[in-house]
C-alpha cells in the first residue's frame, strides 16, 4: 500500500513526468491532489501497470483527486533546453494548472527547478512510495501515450503505436530508412550506433 500523506497538515501534489528517454515526441508531466488520507490499493507506479490498468485508474484519479492537471513541452523546446529542463517545465506548467494550490509539491527523482515559491521535496523512486506521484506518473504516461497513437497514425513505420517514442530497434531501423521526422528530438543521438544523450 502506498502513503497518502508526506505531511500530516498540508495540501500536497504529487509530480511525475513520462518520455524523458524518447527519441520522438513531447515530454509530459501530471500534478495531482488527493484528498488527505486519500487511498487506492490498484494505484502503483505507471511503469508496474498494463496500459488497460492506467486507463481505468486515469478515470479514477481524475474523479477522486481534488485537482488535477496535465502539461507537455514538444520536442523542439526540448532541444532549446535540454531534456533535464524540458522536463522541469512541463511539471512546472502542470503545477500552474491546477485549480487548487499546493501547499508543497512531491517531485519524483533527485532534482527540480520550481518557477513558483511553493515548497517542494524531491523523493527518489516517490512514484512506488506515495500515491499522489503514482497517480501523477499514471495521467503524464497515459495521456503521452494516446499522444503518440495519434502521431502514429501520421507516421506509422516508426512503431510509434507500440515503442511510443522510445529507442528500439525498430524505430532505429525506420529512422535510418527513412530519416526523421518533425517530431524528432535532434538533440539526441538517433544512430543507434551513438550513445544517447539522455
Amino acid at each position: 500500500m502506498l502513503l497518502s500523506q508526506y505531511t500530516d497538515n498540508k495540501i500536497e501534489a504529487g509530480c511525475d513526468e513520462a518520455g524523458r528517454g524518447c527519441l520522438a515526441g513531447p515530454v509530459f508531466a501530471a500534478a495531482v491532489i488527493f484528498p488527505k488520507e486519500y487511498q487506492n490499493e490498484m494505484l502503483n507506479e505507471s511503469k508496474k501497470l498494463t496500459a488497460k490498468q492506467r486507463i481505468l485508474l486515469r478515470t479514477i484519479i481524475e474523479k477522486d483527486a481534488l485537482a488535477w492537471a496535465v502539461a507537455s513541452v514538444d520536442n523542439n523546446e526540448i532541444d532549446e533546453i535540454n531534456i533535464l529542463n524540458a522536463s522541469f517545465l512541463a511539471m512546472n506548467r502542470a503545477i500552474e494548472q491546477l485549480s487548487l494550490k499546493p501547499e508543497l509539491l512531491l517531485i519524483d527523482g533527485n532534482r527540480f527547478k520550481s518557477q513558483t515559491d511553493m515548497d517542494y521535496q524531491c523523493i527518489v523512486k516517490g512514484d512506488s512510495l506515495y500515491e499522489s506521484i503514482a497517480a501523477a506518473s499514471i495521467l503524464a504516461k497515459s495521456y503521452r501515450d494516446d499522444y503518440m497513437l495519434k502521431l502514429h497514425e501520421e507516421y506509422p513505420c516508426y512503431g510509434w503505436k507500440s515503442n511510443k517514442g522510445y529507442p528500439t530497434k525498430k524505430h532505429y531501423e525506420a529512422i535510418a530508412m527513412n530519416g526523421i521526422t518533425q517530431y524528432h528530438r535532434k538533440s539526441f543521438a538517433l544512430d543507434k550506433q551513438l550513445t544517447l544523450q539522455f
